[in-house]
């Protein structure tokens, strides 16, 4: 599939309810994967959320309305790393280059910042998400967390080393 050619931007506060519904979207993919706004009080205001951690969240628009996918970044500085989050693509962009491209701007973010590695935890359930994330050369590390949500949701730690610049 050749990619299309996406704009991505810094999020905005006003993103909330279009990436909210992008990922409720992406939960309801997956038996007794729930979104419950309540568990994701950094939606109300997304840009800010991530400007207070020192991060980004970036955006890419849907043609026609809507988020096509997102990625947000924020330092782990105790670790010298950055996490990444709210990694999603809505299904029609999946495939096209669009999270690559998302990715990329994590990558730049991280090597700017002088951070020795990125970050993840994913869903037990995301198997699609495992491959790309180990696609870009994150390796999952051993163990898991429960999040006692409503989901009941177990995650996978991925890490991916830096190389020094």
């Amino acid at each position: 599939m050749t990619a299309p050619s996406f704009t991505l931007r810094p999020a905005r506060d006003d993103d909330s309810e279009p990436l909210a519904i992008l990922i409720a979207a992406s939960f309801a993919e997956y038996p007794n994967c729930l979104f419950e706004w309540s568990e994701f009080p950094e939606l109300r205001r997304p840009a800010s959320h991530f400007a207070a951690k020192g991060g980004k969240l970036w955006i890419a628009d849907a043609p026609g309305g809507g988020i096509a996918a997102s990625l947000g970044v924020a330092p782990v500085p105790e670790q010298n790393a950055v996490e990444i989050t709210k990694v999603y693509a809505a299904p029609a962009f999946r495939g096209s280059g669009l999270a690559q491209a998302l990715f990329a701007e994590a990558l730049r973010f991280a090597q700017d910042g002088g951070y020795s590695e990125i970050m993840l935890w994913s869903d037990s359930r995301f198997a699609r998400g495992h491959r790309f994330y180990e696609k870009l050369g994150f390796r999952r590390w051993p163990g898991e967390r429960y999040l006692a949500d409503v989901s009941a949701t177990w995650e996978y730690h991925f890490r991916l080393p830096l190389p020094r610049r």
